[in-house]
Formats: structure tokens, sequence, C-alpha cells
């Protein structure tokens, strides 16, 4: 579904170099801290921003070659971009009407009363859970064969994000789809993505199937007098502390069996953000 080879982006004050695959009829999280270059992947995908050098192919074509019928595919909610503060839903509506030849209007107007979104009232009298309801409404209104969603929750209440991330599932659930989304609140991904790719500062420290982080990645805190006897093929990471360092291990269960005087607990996605995801802000 998306084929990203060497991809460079180069900025004035930022570098981002990645090799990815999202394949087709999976969920694909992008992880990380704000910075690591989620957004930017994004826009590349979505062919917003050109590569300084390498590619990037949607549906087996250059983002470039990307024809108008490719893009109606494409269902898209960018963290940075919003409908006119002008409009209502019901212009929201007809918009979409417009430009989709597969908008599906009916689920539109369902799916606006189950998220409590009113139909005539202006977007700049919407909280910013409801304008973020619509944009991810929107995305899903007109049968993508794959979404692209960028911090759909961030800067929401939990209400808001359980809300956001139950009606993404229902979707996939019901649709032959490929679905990328980027977050850093790693809650809202747990249980949903099959598969992660953790960024940190413009490259790619991890890419793992959700099982396989809950099967194989644990943490340990090693003191001081310890760490150097420790196997450190068995140590992804660590961040020295007070009384030791704080270690993601990639093979919790040789490193117990190894070190039994040591607590191994399993790994989460918060974990391998913080000991993996460097210290971008």
């Amino acid at each position: 579904m998306i084929e990203i080879e060497h991809f460079v982006k180069d900025y004035q004050d930022f570098h981002l170099e990645i090799s990815m695959c999202i394949p087709d009829n999976k969920v694909v999280g992008i992880i990380g801290r704000n910075g690591c270059g989620k957004s930017t992947t994004i826009k590349a995908i979505l062919g917003l921003i050109r590569p300084t050098s390498g590619s990037v192919r949607v549906f087996g074509k250059e983002t470039r070659m990307l024809q108008p019928r490719d893009k109606e595919r494409i269902g898209a909610a960018l963290s940075d971009s919003m409908f006119s503060s002008q409009l209502t839903v019901e212009d929201i509506i007809a918009v979409l009407r417009a430009m989709y030849r597969d908008f599906d209007e009916p689920f539109f107007r369902e799916m606006c009363g189950k998220l409590a979104l009113p139909l005539k009232k202006q977007l700049k009298d919407f909280s910013t859970g409801m304008k973020v309801k619509v944009k991810v409404l929107t995305a899903i209104s007109h049968k993508a064969a794959l979404l692209i969603l960028d911090e759909p929750t961030s800067g929401l209440d939990v209400e808001a994000r359980t809300e956001i991330i139950r009606t993404i599932k229902d979707y996939v659930a019901s649709n032959d789809c490929s679905v990328l989304i980027t977050s850093h609140i790693s809650s809202d991904l747990e249980g949903l993505c099959d598969e992660f790719y953790l960024f940190a500062g413009g490259r790619i420290l991890l890419h793992e199937t959700e099982e396989n982080i809950g099967n194989r990645y644990g943490t340990v805190q090693i003191p001081f007098e310890l760490f150097d006897s420790i196997d450190r093929s068995l140590v992804s990471s660590c961040k020295k502390e007070t009384f030791g360092f704080a270690c993601v291990i990639n093979d919790k269960e040789s490193f117990a069996a190894n070190y039994p005087e040591l607590k191994v607990k399993p790994a989460n996605i918060d974990d391998l953000i913080l000991l993996l995801g460097g210290d971008e802000g």
C-alpha cells in the first residue's frame, strides 16, 4: 500500500532519513515524541513535500504520479489542517458530495448523530474535540482504501479520545483498508495497531509488531555494580538513573533466565518511547 525507500528530507535544523512499508489491510502506528519526524513522513506520503532524495510510492505509484481517482482512495486527517471555520457541517457535506464519487452521505449523517455533531452550527463554535471528530469522519466517509491520521487525538480529553479511537476501530473492522496513524499518546494505539515504528531524531529506532513488543521486550533496573557483567546483546537501550540503569531488554525470557536476581517487567509502548526515543521535545 505504501512503500518508502531511502527517503531523506533535509530542513535547516532537521534531517529525516527512513525506509518503511505499510502493507495492505494492516494498521500501522508511528510513535515517538513531538519533533521526531512523524508529521513530515505523513506530508511526504500525501505529496505535500518533496524528498531531498529517495522515493515514496502509494498504490504502487510515485506520489507525484497519483491521479485524482487515486487520491479519492485516500482519507486523511492532519493535525494542522481543517475546513474554514465559517462552514457548517451541512456545508462540508456539500463539499464532500462534490469531491468524492464514493462519498457515503447517509453514513456521514448517521455518524454526525452518533458523535453529537450539529449540522447547522459553524465550525468556529465547535469545541476542539468536535473539530477532530469532523476531520476523522471526513476521512472515513468516502470508502477510503488508505487512511492517514496524523495525531488524531492530540489535545483531547479522555472521553473525546475514546470516541475517536472507537470510530476508527469500527471503520477498520468493517472495511478492507490500510491505516497509518501517528501519536505520542501510546494508550490510544494499543489494541488498534498491528505493528509500530518508533521514530526518534528523524530515524527509525524500532519496527515491531504489537505482539512482539508484548512478548519479547521488558524493562529492568540494573544496579551500577552489576551493569558491567550484563550481556549487552540482550539490552536495547539504557538510561542512567540515581541508583543504576533503567534498561529496555529485547529478550526478556533469556535475560530473566540468565539474571534471575533482577526483576524484569513487561515493556509497553511508553517504555519504548521513554528509553529508546531520545530527548527531542
